[in-house]
């Protein structure tokens, strides 16, 4: 994902924007893994093999959003891991 999409990126839940970014693995500018947060309602969007997964609930992938906390919680705010929407560890 380029940073430039930021700038077009809202929740699909609730519309807001902007949408905090935290990158994890970079490949020439380019994000690779990461995530998009959303600051009002607690969502957090994967970005995985340089896509940004912003699927609305009902249409996640719950095995593949746990696999991916479970992968960065290390880097990942206490708050994703543990309370993140739809899916956290605490409740998985």
């Amino acid at each position: 994902m380029q940073r430039k999409l930021l700038d077009i990126l809202a929740c699909p839940i609730d519309k807001n924007y902007p949408l905090e970014l935290m990158e994890f693995n970079l490949k020439d500018e380019i994000i690779v893994d990461g995530v998009l947060l959303c600051g009002k309602c607690k969502r957090f969007y994967p970005i995985i093999d340089e896509i940004p997964v912003m699927l609305p609930d009902g249409l996640r992938n719950r095995k593949e959003d746990l696999d991916f906390l479970n992968r960065w919680k290390s880097r990942l705010p206490r708050s994703v891991v543990e309370e993140g929407k739809p899916w956290n560890l605490r409740n998985a």
